[in-house]
């Protein structure tokens, strides 16, 4: 049930919208005197985002056709937290597989208008289900029904999350915050060393990061408002050969959690999972079997000993330029393009096309990259991209490990970001920016970290 004390029309007007189009659930929380200190406020809203109408699934090139059914649906989650001096942010979870910056751009905006909530405060994330619909802007050449059909449901999303975030705002109350970090067995590297080079495939000594940090949203009776958790690997227990829209495994554990903790809001985020995959995958009921592992192990991590979290909360956002590599010979290029590795190929037409117009291509990417400093009881950062596993040694190294939670998928999906050794050895996290103009250099992986360490520091964290 949602509860109010007033209704203003313009909320009136998004609730009615919402309610029409979608099924909308768990706001949470009352409006609280004025009278009532607390070190923290939180608010919740759940919507779900479950396409009326089939379209392209996103994640495997392969698939060209729509959706033939619904595994199950699928949600946009909103976590609005305010420490003591009034600062406000707002942590939104999608079951899809990316958000590029020119669709991001218009649920900043619209979150702004509709919050006063600033892009730097925001923190937009997506779980990389690849059994999620695919998002475009772009009408093609020539348009489809289906292209038609997903920019309608792409352009629907970008306001209703921008609504969403605002009925979070309207149901603040005061809360305690808590975290701590457990494990997820499933999570396995898929980078095998071959012969002929990479391959995806099973890697059983190769680096991942397993761990599942989880942070807990209590209201002042007890009861769990809210839980926010981490994996560090692909939603890809499923293959390109389902056209069933659903979660995979990171929907179920969801959907497991608020089973357990019935009002609760469980929301999803992804690490640092450029290189890794589900083991063992293939399957609908492995994927329920990951999901079920990983809601165990949030219970168990909720049902303990959980660490404070004080205020308060600091939050600072900024580019990291990353260096491109310098273009390839037109030669070079054309070869690529006809015979190089499948992942290779489309960036290497592009380039080509881009250099024989006689345009420049461009030598560096700027990533955004978000710092929240709460206290000193927790560093939340947020890259942005496919960012791989290496990058949680590294920020680890740079850093320190303690009170550290590590996210990526966040911001902008705008490709694979491989450290320097992934790039010397190739394989397909090499395969650099989504939109074809250049792949990353060694050089990425020392400003992405310089860049942590730049931003870490402003936002007042200790390093150890």
């Amino acid at each position: 049930m949602i509860h109010w004390t007033t209704t203003p029309k313009s909320l009136a007007r998004t609730l009615n919208r919402n309610l029409r189009r979608y099924a909308l659930l768990g706001v949470s929380g009352l409006i609280f005197s004025s009278g009532l200190s607390a070190n923290w406020w939180a608010g919740t809203a759940t919507m779900k985002i479950t396409p009326e109408t089939p379209i392209p699934l996103s994640g495997y090139a392969s698939r060209i056709k729509p959706f033939t059914s619904i595994d199950r649906d699928i949600w946009a989650k909103v976590l609005i937290l305010k420490d003591e001096a009034g600062k406000r942010v707002a942590i939104v979870t999608t079951d899809l597989v990316g958000i590029r910056a020119n669709v991001a751009s218009a649920i900043y905006e619209g979150i702004m208008e509709r919050t006063g909530i600033p892009r730097a405060d925001v923190l937009l994330t997506w779980s990389h289900a690849h059994s999620g619909p695919h998002l475009t802007l772009d009408q093609g050449d020539p348009p489809t029904e289906d292209t038609f059909n997903s920019i309608t449901y792409t352009q629907d999303l970008q306001k209703d999350i921008a609504d969403l975030v605002e009925i979070a705002t309207r149901s603040l109350q005061p809360v305690e915050l808590s975290w701590g970090s457990g494990f997820a067995s499933f999570v396995m590297n898929r980078r095998q060393r071959t012969e002929t080079g990479i391959r995806l495939n099973p890697n059983p000594s190769g680096h991942v990061d397993r761990s599942l940090p989880c942070m807990k949203v209590t209201t002042a009776d007890g009861k769990l408002m809210a839980t926010l958790f981490q994996v560090a690997c692909h939603n890809t227990t499923l293959g390109s050969t389902n056209y069933a829209l659903g979660g995979d495994y990171s929907g179920y554990a969801q959907e497991e959690v608020e089973h357990l903790y019935p009002g609760t809001s469980a929301m999803f985020m992804t690490g640092c999972a450029g290189n890794a995959n589900p083991y063992p995958r293939g399957t609908v009921e492995l994927a329920k079997q990951h999901g079920e592992e990983v809601a165990k192990e949030v219970h168990r991590l909720l049902e303990s000993d959980l660490a404070p979290i004080e205020g308060p909360l600091t939050t600072v956002l900024d580019n990291a330029k990353l260096s491109l590599q310098p273009a390839r010979p037109l030669t070079e290029l054309k070869d690529i393009a006809e015979n190089g590795p499948n992942w290779l190929k489309g960036s290497a037409a592009t380039m080509l096309t881009t250099l024989r117009r006689g345009d420049n291509l461009p030598s560096s990417f700027d990533a955004p990259v978000s710092v929240w400093q709460f206290g000193q009881d927790l560093t939340l950062i947020g890259l942005s991209g496919e960012v791989v596993s290496g990058y949680v040694l590294a920020t680890q190294n740079a850093i320190g490990h303690r009170k550290l939670w590590i996210g990526a998928y966040c911001h902008d999906f705008f490709g694979y970001l491989p450290t320097a050794q992934i790039v010397r050895d190739g394989g397909y996290e090499t395969r650099g920016l989504f939109n074809g103009m250049g792949w990353f250099s060694e050089q990425a992986e020392q400003e992405m970290i310089d860049t942590i360490i730049r931003l870490s520091k402003k936002a007042g964290r200790t390093f150890e």
